[in-house]
């Protein structure tokens, strides 16, 4: 006999894909979604069952008594929707297709909802579902007005005793009944995910480790961090050490005209075009971007160091080659290229001289 378990169960459903789908080449459209629910499903299994996939969502649970500190689904919810966000977003920098569906993918939200009750495992001819009316619930819960009443596309919901059972208190939570035939009301508590999302960003640390680079460029400089600093991550600065080698242009800001992580610049060289994107943005100590360059994508982490007591500056360009595949031959590529010239040197040479020209610093 079936033996009924408590747990959480958990539904992550990629909104606005039924509408984007009607729009767009199917093709594409396919090739994308699978490759954000395979995000989904990485994130999920660290604590998750996955118990079905359906379609554009995603179904798993988890018995109470494996949940040690029942807040770690809250962790794992807001991680998953970090990891789906960054996935989204990067497909969409790094695509070069004009289709409609690589085009329109930042369309694509997530939901999340979350409800602890009882459920059996059922196995029919090798197929593991599960069945109750809390399973049944959860399901439900996908159809409702939150959106309608908040205008929020990304949330996550919890039923009252799924808060209960986590026993966990958050802020800005919007209170809604909903009402379902047979099932009855159920009182849910959501959360807009933008803002926590904005909050993990700039809480989130991205670097490239000396040990994980596969070129490093270095250079000391006779100024201290805040004015190499300014010379070399202010656009209009860039332009004017770069000479022909380069001239840049301000994509996006995400918080007007401040740089941060979010921002986005364009450089227009001899070989091409460069789009670089801020994965992480802190001042006077490093930044860390992702750059697009023709077929190839890479990390590129900005170390600054203070010396002689902050007087002077080492900096550390680090690199890590992402793209093309296979990665052992973008790597080997970058590294002979580095070791025939490095070509970051003639622009602090640049840097440095003006620094020297504009100030002494002995």
């Amino acid at each position: 006999m079936a033996e009924t378990k408590h747990g959480y169960l958990v539904l992550a459903d990629i909104s606005g894909y039924t509408g984007y789908l009607a729009n767009v080449e199917l093709e594409h459209a396919h090739e994308i979604l699978t490759d954000l629910l395979e995000v989904i499903v990485e994130k999920f299994k660290t604590i998750l069952t996955i118990s079905k996939l359906e379609g554009d969502a995603i179904f798993a649970n988890v018995d109470e008594e494996k949940i040690i500190r029942p807040e770690s689904l809250l962790e794992l919810i807001e991680n998953t929707y970090l990891a789906f966000r960054r996935r989204r977003d990067a497909s969409l920098r790094a695509t070069t297709c004009s289709c409609r569906a690589c085009q329109s993918m930042q369309t694509l939200e997530l939901k999340f909802f979350v409800h602890h009750g009882d459920y059996i495992v059922q196995h029919i001819s090798g197929i593991r579902e599960l069945v109750g009316s809390d399973v049944n619930l959860i399901h439900r819960l996908t159809k409702n007005h939150i959106t309608e009443n908040t205008g929020w596309n990304a949330y996550m919901l919890f039923t009252q005793p799924a808060l209960d059972s986590i026993n966990i208190s958050l802020e800005d939570m919007h209170m809604q009944d909903e009402s379902y035939e047979h099932l009855g009301t159920i009182r849910t508590q959501t959360v807009n995910l933008l803002p926590r999302y904005q909050a993990l960003l700039s809480a989130q640390r991205v670097t490239v480790p000396p040990e994980e680079a596969d070129v490093i460029s270095a250079y000391e400089f006779n100024a201290p961090v805040s004015e190499v600093w300014d010379w070399m991550m202010d656009i209009q600065n860039r332009n004017k050490t770069m000479g022909d080698s380069g001239h840049w242009t301000i994509v996006f800001r995400p918080k007007g005209s401040r740089s941060g992580a979010g921002s986005i610049n364009h450089c227009a060289h001899g070989k091409g075009v460069s789009r670089e994107t801020i994965l992480d943005w802190r001042p006077f100590e490093y930044s860390t971007a992702e750059v697009k360059d023709g077929m190839a994508m890479f990390y590129q982490m900005y170390s600054f160091a203070p010396m002689d007591e902050g007087k002077r500056t080492r900096l550390e360009v680090r690199i890590k080659m992402m793209k093309p595949w296979p990665a052992f031959l973008a790597r080997m590529m970058v590294k002979m290229q580095f070791k025939k010239e490095d070509p970051y040197q003639s622009w602090f040479n640049e840097i440095d001289r003006l620094v020297e020209k504009n100030g002494d610093h002995e």
